[in-house]
């Protein structure tokens, strides 16, 4: 059994470069007979493809939301409950809020799990790349939060109390959005599995991360070609950046488990509160189907804080 965990851990972690690339499908096939669980939500909980903007630019096919209900209308607070956004990863050049893989509906089943425990969640498409550039990107992030919190009282949610959080280039897209000072404002910033947080820094990159990479997704869209240190959302760091909560797997590549820390670092160098989750057993892959089984490290976690947060009447 132990060597069985052991060649699947290995065949995740293969798959990384794959699920970068964007081919997410081939990775999230390989794990999901193992780690996916499918939640129940009544189909009356759940609204989809919901326009977030709708102005004569808009996307028809990626500027939409997914949106999950907890049953009620009241949050502990008593001005409704608190919502979970959720940014998709796919690399910055694939992925959808409907990626469905060998019948598992890997996204979709994020919203229903935090649903189920009184936490709305609202899974969102995005423009990819090539066609527009990562400030695009972080731009549709930030129209949808902007939409939410306008909008979400109407189901009963509490717009000011929104968690914004992502995985992989979704954590990315999710930190900038968090951070950035103009941004609509959020409670709490959830980061799993994040990439490019500090694109300047030289040790993620002797780690084995490919600076062409980077360079392909953020060159165009920062200014004066400076694209390592204007894409890095380390340097949106401030002491009254929302709370973070930054997750990752024990068997992702130690790049990216420098990125986790490097963005942690820079958030307590601020006096920003930030807390760091190894997740147990999990790859950059895996760790995604995770995020809908309370038997597992990053849940309860991600639960916990978005409770804490809420609690604390920092929203």
């Amino acid at each position: 059994m132990l060597d069985r965990l052991a060649r699947l851990r290995r065949l995740f972690g293969l798959a990384l470069p794959l699920t970068l690339a964007g081919c997410t499908q081939i990775a999230y096939g390989i794990a999901i007979p193992f780690l996916y669980s499918e939640v129940e939500l009544a189909e009356a909980q759940v609204v989809r493809d919901v326009a977030y903007r709708d102005d004569p630019a808009a996307d028809p096919r990626k500027h939409r939301l997914d949106l999950f209900l907890p049953t009620g209308t009241q949050g502990s607070n008593g001005t409704g409950w608190p919502l979970l956004v959720f940014v998709h990863g796919g690399g910055w050049t694939s992925g959808d809020k409907s990626l469905r893989v060998g019948g598992a509906d890997v996204y979709g089943n994020i919203g229903r799990f935090f649903a189920a425990r009184g936490v709305g969640a609202a899974v969102i498409s995005y423009r990819l790349q090539p066609e527009v550039a990562w400030r695009d990107q972080v731009d549709d992030v930030e129209r949808a939060v902007a939409w939410l919190r306008e909008n979400i009282a109407a189901w009963g949610g509490d717009g000011h109390a929104i968690f914004l959080s992502g995985h992989s280039a979704g954590a990315q897209l999710a930190t900038w959005v968090a951070l950035a000072p103009a941004a609509p404002p959020v409670c709490g910033l959830i980061a799993v599995s994040g990439a490019g947080f500090d694109l300047a820094d030289e040790q993620t990159y002797a780690l084995g991360q490919s600076r062409g990479y980077y360079e392909a997704r953020f060159g165009r869209g920062s200014p004066g070609g400076a694209w390592t240190e204007y894409a890095s959302a380390v340097r949106l760091a401030r002491p009254d950046v929302p709370p973070a909560l930054i997750l990752y797997g024990e068997d992702e590549p130690r790049s990216l488990q420098r990125q986790a820390h490097v963005l942690d670092d820079a958030l307590r160098a601020q006096g920003a509160e930030s807390r760091v989750v190894v997740v147990p057993g999990q790859t950059h892959t895996s760790i995604v189907l995770t995020l809908s089984r309370a038997d597992r490290t990053a849940t309860p976690a991600m639960l916990e804080f978005i409770r804490s947060v809420t609690r604390s009447s920092r929203c």
